[in-house]
């Protein structure tokens, strides 16, 4: 079966089915598996590069608060047409975050053959889970895909286990920082599961801007920054959008030192199965004393160490 991705998590479900040899294309942001993917066809491209430009200039450049990003990649129609897919995975959930629904329906109807088109909308871990299936289902691998999301599931479960009775610190994750968004859909969920209790936004929401006195006024004790798309390098050259704010001193995260900066894409922004390691991260995060290991600083580290 020969499979584009035009999803970044799509890519990792794919390779997390034992297929990502079966892929013919991908999105220049498909980085994973790195040797998996290394030699697949790109058939997207960026407006503009992220290296370059501000968090408040990339959001501008995406439609600003109204979160459109219609334009915000393009895609090779040509270069997809002769890669003759018989599925092409992509979604509907976030234009800012891959091509859309619409550009990519409109591209395989100008394709010859059955090319087949799924889009993926999850909000909640389930959901999340529940993509692994589906995708499994359509590329014939379905006994595979169950036995994956048992595995996943029964990780989900053992952290569970493990952070049951502890103290649950007040968490608040930021996906953005100009302007602040914070972390909505599945990482609410994340976060309760890893034994926190999730501030500013709820289980499966869409989230929107919102105002730096928000933050003050919940007073986290776990703060977190996983900007989207972002990795823990690149949100390390802008941490004075945070540090610089009236009050940042004062709240109860920083003063003992629990900011964490988290690599986003690998763990919370892209819904793929790794978003069950996400959730490991944030119980050591949360509750390293108790638990008694660590992370790796690839995956989340202090502000106050890096």
């Amino acid at each position: 079966m020969r499979i584009v991705s035009l999803l970044p998590a799509a890519t990792d479900i794919v390779a997390e089915l034992g297929l990502a040899g079966q892929l013919v294309g991908r999105t220049h942001e498909c980085d994973w598996p790195p040797q998996a993917v290394a030699g697949v066809p790109v058939v997207t491209s960026a407006e503009f590069s992220s290296d370059t430009l501000s968090s408040r200039e990339i959001s501008d450049a995406v439609g600003g608060a109204r979160h459109s990003g219609s334009s915000l990649y393009a895609l090779d129609t040509e270069a997809l047409a002769s890669l003759a897919p018989d599925v092409v995975l992509t979604q509907d959930l976030c234009d800012v975050c891959a091509v859309s629904y619409a550009g990519v329906s409109q591209a395989v109807r100008v394709l010859h053959g059955r090319t087949r088109v799924l889009s993926l909308e999850p909000r909640t871990l389930d959901d999340v889970l529940d993509c692994l299936t589906r995708v499994g289902r359509l590329l014939d691998v379905e006994r595979v895909a169950l036995r994956r999301r048992a595995e996943l599931t029964a990780r989900l479960a053992a952290v569970r286990d493990r952070t049951a009775g502890l103290a649950q610190p007040r968490v608040a994750a930021i996906e953005w920082l100009d302007p602040l968004w914070p972390a909505g859909h599945w990482v609410p969920e994340q976060i309760s599961c890893a034994g926190g209790q999730p501030l500013l936004a709820a289980p499966g929401e869409h989230t929107k801007p919102m105002k730096w006195e928000d933050v003050v006024a919940a007073r986290p004790d776990v703060l977190l920054v996983l900007p989207c798309g972002f990795s823990p390098e690149r949100t390390l050259q802008e941490r004075e959008l945070l540090t610089r704010l009236p009050g940042w001193e004062e709240l109860p995260a920083v003063r003992s030192g629990e900011v964490w900066v988290l690599d986003g894409p690998a763990y919370f922004n892209r819904p793929g199965p790794r978003v069950v390691r996400g959730v490991e991260v944030l119980a050591h995060v949360l509750h390293s004393e108790q638990l008694g290991t660590a992370v790796a600083p690839g995956e989340a580290r202090r502000l106050a160490d890096a």
